[in-house]
């Protein structure tokens, strides 16, 4: 017979956001009440909160490093509408941003991407913030930038290898830290396939812009990982091939018809 999950007090060492949504998961029915201390912030956990306590769970404090999770008995059905995905959302700012293209990227919150869009402003992008709508003005040479992943609200882990795809070509040298997770430079090997210039060192990697990419034949490792070899291939002369697609589809939904809306030529192979 396999006991109730009991009610405990829970400090994480690190603000993992899986962490977080996996003991607030684990607690809603649970016996008693769950306090969870340095928890991660990020929206997509008052996200979930919100939609927990819509199906009559008792949650509290998400948004701060401590939540507060009180079992109930049973959940109801409930119909929710999600969040809009912020690192699409950033990831688009860039690919735009890397074509020296302009567009509106509707149903945006732009204050869940604040860091991102203070880094495509530093690098020279005009940006524009309308009620749920961001536009974007590229320039002609995107600047070099300095950038350290910190959990939320710092710039986001999930961020760090479009970013660097796109800072391939920005004039100067470029300085990324990655605080959050290891071995998150996989991709690297491959944009240097395609004539990036790309240094790692420990937690450094080190972009020296140079003035345009070529296609190759390149393969994703991860899922963002692949969206940078995306970025990298919409602004590389000639064609690029991306492997392991599935890594990127599990991320990004239609990626290749909404990129076709805005100029890309880009196609999946079935």
């Amino acid at each position: 017979m396999v006991e109730s999950i009991k009610g405990e007090k829970i400090h994480l060492d690190f603000p993992s956001v899986g962490a977080t949504e996996n003991i607030i998961l684990a607690s809603v029915l649970a016996d008693g009440t769950t306090q969870i201390t340095n928890a991660a912030r990020e929206p997509e956990i008052i996200d979930l909160q919100n939609f927990l306590n819509k199906m009559g769970a008792k949650v509290t404090g998400a948004g701060t490093d401590e939540i507060q999770i009180e079992g109930v008995k049973k959940l109801k059905d409930v119909s929710y509408n999600i969040m809009p995905d912020r690192i699409e959302a950033g990831s688009f700012l860039c690919f735009i941003a890397a074509t020296k293209g302009n567009a509106i990227l509707e149903n945006v919150n732009a204050t869940h991407i604040a860091p991102v869009i203070n880094k495509l402003e530093e690098a020279e992008c005009k940006i524009n913030i309308e009620k749920n709508k961001v536009k974007i003005i590229a320039p002609k040479k995107l600047k070099a930038l300095d950038i350290k992943t910190m959990p939320y609200p710092g710039f986001p882990t999930d961020m760090q290898s479009i970013f660097a795809s796109m800072l391939t070509i920005s004039k100067g040298t470029s300085i990324i830290v990655e605080n959050i997770f290891e071995n998150r430079y996989k991709y690297v090997q491959e944009l240097n396939k395609m004539g990036a210039k790309i240094t790692v060192e420990g937690k450094s990697a080190i972009i020296r812009g140079t003035r345009k990419l070529y296609g190759a034949n390149v393969t994703a490792t991860d899922l963002r990982g692949g969206a940078a070899l995306v970025l990298a291939g919409l602004i590389a002369k000639g064609k690029t091939r991306v492997e392991n697609i599935e890594y990127i589809l599990r991320g990004y939904e239609n990626l290749d018809e909404k990129l076709r809306s805005i100029g890309a030529n880009i196609m999946i192979e079935k």
